[in-house]
């Protein structure tokens, strides 16, 4: 894929179909902090992403195709791992944010996209560990239960998108991308624990495109096909496409590369 053509392309578009419906009448909505993980499974020549239905009775984004992921909690920030982020990936978080974010905030951020998809679709994205991790957090207890903690060494900082004012929901979202070769449970094994996210499936790009998605959605998808022409570790320091809203469209920019 030719990357600069890409960016010029998606330098701005229209909103009118982010899958939320604009309402004038709304109060300005701070957005807050969100987080998706994206999981590629590399067993087969071309990789499939796993993505979920959201159900009908959402008020946000209701029968959209997206992936994992929801709130951080403040249960994420008071987890203790010993695992953490690779350094290009905690800068480019730090990047451009209006206050500047601690390396446990950085960090939650990931752990909430783990934490989502484990409640979502049952996948534990860790490692074995002798360390014993303190959590009053139910959903957390889960995850850890058989001598497990969350595995951040390999998560990349793909896209973060802010939702447009006048929605009904608005969220900050960092998407991470991760290798299902880094689950430590079975990938077929996938059940929706939480209501949240219904039909979960393992889909080539190719499918995933045909699917009723957010604008969001697809544009990330593009991303990461383009990012997937870098060879690891130097893809963890590519620019991050940065997706925020301005006179009725999206604006497009790129956080800096975490060289």
């Amino acid at each position: 894929m030719n990357t600069n053509r890409t960016d010029k392309s998606l330098r701005q578009f229209e909103i009118n179909n982010d899958g939320e419906a604009r309402d004038a009448s709304l109060p300005y909505m701070r957005p807050r902090d969100a987080a998706t993980l994206i999981i590629l499974d590399h067993k087969q020549k071309k990789p499939k992403v796993l993505m979920g239905k959201r159900s009908a009775q959402h008020r946000f984004m209701p029968n959209k195709f997206v992936f994992p992921g929801g709130r951080v909690d403040p249960c994420d920030s008071r987890l203790k791992v010993s695992d953490s982020l690779r350094a290009p990936v905690m800068k480019n978080l730090q990047y451009q944010n209006k206050q500047k974010m601690t390396e446990t905030r950085l960090r939650a951020l990931a752990l909430a996209a783990i934490r989502e998809t484990y409640e979502e679709t049952g996948l534990i994205l860790g490692r074995k560990t002798n360390k014993p991790i303190a959590t009053r957090h139910p959903v957390w207890q889960s995850f850890i239960a058989d001598g497990v903690e969350p595995a951040l060494k390999n998560l990349d900082f793909v896209t973060r998108a802010i939702t447009p004012p006048q929605r009904t929901r608005r969220f900050d979202t960092r998407f991470f991308l991760a290798d299902a070769a880094d689950l430590y449970n079975d990938p077929a094994d996938i059940s929706d624990r939480s209501g949240e996210l219904l039909e979960l499936h393992w889909l080539g790009f190719n499918e995933a495109k045909k699917l009723d998605l957010p604008t969001i959605t697809r544009q990330v998808l593009a991303f990461i096909e383009d990012r997937l022409q870098h060879p690891l570790p130097k893809r963890y320091a590519r620019p991050v496409p940065f997706f925020r809203a301005a006179n009725g469209k999206f604006l497009l920019t790129n956080l800096k590369g975490g060289e």
